[in-house]
């Protein structure tokens, strides 16, 4: 009986992305040869390079001319970490992080190498790139009886926007990285890094703009909203696309932040009896009701322009004045009133009306 063949494991794309985009180069005279990692890159896949290459398509073309492979040992404390990823730094945690951690430890590093660009006018060496989880992982390793262990990284040679689009690919794979936190860190490079061009950026990212649109809402979402949600991961895109439209009606907004200011008390009560969390879903009926809810504001008529003599006696009322059906007056003269002192009330009236066409002289 023939044994089936094992499929190779499925390659993350980043790992694709900068194996096929970038030939690796030689190693960095300036490197010492303890420093270079001894574990060789992996063959690049050509066929499967091939596919991603169409998949992504222009979005990757910059990328091919700038990236440079060289893989190496650095301590954490060597890289300082790069403001335009879209995961929090300060936000992670050991227990966040605790499979990562166990399995650095098991397997004495990081196998997957993490991203870094070297800063030589900085006060640190490196930066990172791509891989805070795994920077923080062995970070933390070293600061817990583990200062053997290095992160294994692979430098490149990435301008800002190229450095934003690869580390965007890389979390897009990422399921810890919130919806929330996308959002904010799109909004962000849209503004530095896109002139404030929608279309560039989806361009850039071989995204739809739809799509973009949709996550760009969950960046505008008042603080409040935020808040009832209880934490970043249970606000998800499609709680944006709802509550986005309701909170531009000032009248909806207000009833909105009300009814989440009381859910965000509830959710504190919740964290501090170690009980879970209203879920997003609901979070964001109560909200969407208590829009419903709230009272249609009132249109206030604007006062009637009044028609009066040179002498400042009312002889009238303007009842309309449109393109379309003309001006509308409602003439009641005081008995004193001549026709005169009308008809030159009226006059000015008349050149201003929305239905006189003049002619420019």
């Amino acid at each position: 009986m023939t044994t089936p063949k094992r499929k190779p494991p499925r390659r993350s794309l980043l790992q694709s992305a900068i194996d096929t985009i970038g030939a690796a180069s030689p190693a960095d005279s300036s490197e010492t040869e303890d420093h270079v990692a001894e574990a060789p890159s992996p063959t690049p896949d050509r066929s499967e390079g091939t596919a991603f290459l169409k998949r992504r398509g222009a979005a990757m073309d910059e990328l091919s001319r700038k990236v440079k492979k060289l893989t190496i040992r650095v301590k954490p404390s060597e890289c300082s970490i790069w403001p335009g990823n879209a995961r929090d730094y300060n936000q992670l945690t050991a227990d966040r992080c605790r499979t990562l951690i166990d399995s650095i430890l098991s397997e004495g590093g990081n196998r997957e190498p993490v991203v870094i660009r070297r800063t030589p006018d900085a006060e640190l060496p490196y930066e990172l790139i791509v891989g805070t989880r795994r920077h923080f992982s062995v970070s933390w390793l070293n600061a817990h009886d583990h200062p053997e262990l290095f992160l294994i990284a692979s430098v490149e040679t990435l301008d800002d926007e190229a450095a934003f689009r690869l580390a965007d690919l890389e979390n897009r794979e990422r399921e810890d990285v919130t919806d929330l936190e996308r959002a904010i860190n799109y909004k962000h490079a849209i503004a530095t890094y896109y002139a404030g061009s929608p279309l560039r950026m989806a361009e850039r990212l071989a995204i739809s703009r739809q799509k973009l649109h949709n996550i760009l809402q969950l960046a505008e979402l008042p603080n409040a909203v935020v808040s009832a949600f209880g934490n970043a991961g249970n606000l998800a895109i499609r709680h944006g696309m709802k509550l986005s439209p309701l909170i531009k009606d000032e009248s909806k907004l207000e009833a909105i932040e009300l009814e989440a200011d009381k859910i965000a008390l509830e959710q504190k009560e919740l964290v501090d009896n170690n009980s879970p969390l209203i879920d997003g879903a609901q979070v964001c009926s109560r909200l969407v009701a208590a829009a419903q809810t709230a009272p249609k504001p009132r249109k206030v008529r604007s006062p009637k322009a009044m028609v009066r003599t040179s002498s400042g006696r009312e002889v009238g009322q303007i009842l309309a004045d449109t393109v379309a059906k003309g001006i509308t007056i409602n003439l009641k003269p005081e008995v004193e009133t001549s026709i005169e002192e009308i008809l030159e009330a009226l006059r000015p009236l008349l050149e201003q009306a929305k239905c006189v066409s003049r002619k420019k002289p």
